[in-house]
């Protein structure tokens, strides 16, 4: 396994690998939830590669950037275990200059959700995953179901940008309680850890309500919203995979999203239906 910091370097390199190209972007802090990543890069792709780089243009003034898990040797171990052949380590300077070009994220659906509390947040997660794209040029990338929004823009970039890869969604990786594998877990106090359960099973109320053939979004929020107190809801919402509201969920076409406050932590999860 080769490990790169510098872009040019790694351009070059790469261009000797004429395999099918699977690419993981990750900002390190790796978990069971990245490696379910990576095992789906192996088996589609002859060559895979894994970034690890905290990008700060996607986080906002008074927000977690100084403080955001990074364990590299660690990640570096994880990544050589399960078989990666790059991991791709750059810097700041490495990725970003001065009076630097940007994308913005779309009028609509860039403002909702994470975008209502975090204006800014998506143009800073579209640039650099763009500009990871362009780097190592991948004919596939993985992403993880829990960052539904997150993944819904980036596909749409690929889409309206043009660009030759493949992106490929993957199912959110639990604990055995159910709780959705994060980096900011570890944030989490053992009585915190314990409160964050609520936003799983808030999940699973909505499920057995589906179950029960009960199709209304308004009822199936306020019976997820008892569930979650005393939280401090960011918002529960029920859309459509184009991620437009919808009054009845739609089986085959609905998400079903929660953000919450768990002390300080901001924790997000969500269920496709």
């Amino acid at each position: 396994m080769k490990i790169i910091s510098d872009v040019n370097e790694l351009k070059t390199y790469l261009k000797t690998q004429n395999e099918t190209r699977g690419f993981v972007p990750t900002m390190g802090a790796l978990h069971d939830g990245h490696l379910s990543l990576i095992k789906e890069a192996k088996k589609a792709c002859d060559f895979v590669v894994v970034s690890i780089f905290v990008n700060p243009t996607q986080f906002l003034a008074g927000e977690d950037l100084d403080k955001y898990p990074s364990r590299n040797d660690a990640d570096i171990k994880i990544c050589a275990l399960a078989g990666v052949d790059v991991v791709f380590l750059p810097q700041k300077h490495n990725i970003y200059g001065h009076d630097e070009v940007s994308l913005k994220a779309p009028n609509v659906r860039g403002f909702v959700l994470e975008g209502a509390t975090r204006p800014g947040h998506f143009d800073g997660v579209l640039t650099v995953v763009n500009k990871l794209f362009n780097i190592v040029n991948p004919d596939y990338a993985y992403f993880g179901k829990k960052d539904a929004q997150q993944l819904n823009l980036i596909a749409l970039m690929v889409k309206q940008l043009f660009l030759d890869v493949k992106i490929v969604a993957v199912d959110t990786v639990r604990e055995s309680d159910g709780l959705a594998l994060s980096s900011r877990n570890i944030y989490l106090s053992k009585e915190e850890r314990k409160e964050a359960l609520k936003i799983s099973l808030s999940l699973y109320e909505a499920s057995k309500m589906l179950q029960k053939k009960i199709y209304d979004a308004k009822e199936i929020k306020v019976e997820m919203s008892k569930i979650l107190e005393p939280l401090e809801i960011g918002y529960i919402e029920i859309l459509n995979r184009d991620f437009e509201m919808i009054e009845q969920v739609e089986i085959g076409n609905t998400i079903i999203l929660v953000e919450a406050l768990v002390g300080t932590t901001r924790l997000l999860d969500n269920i496709w239906l």
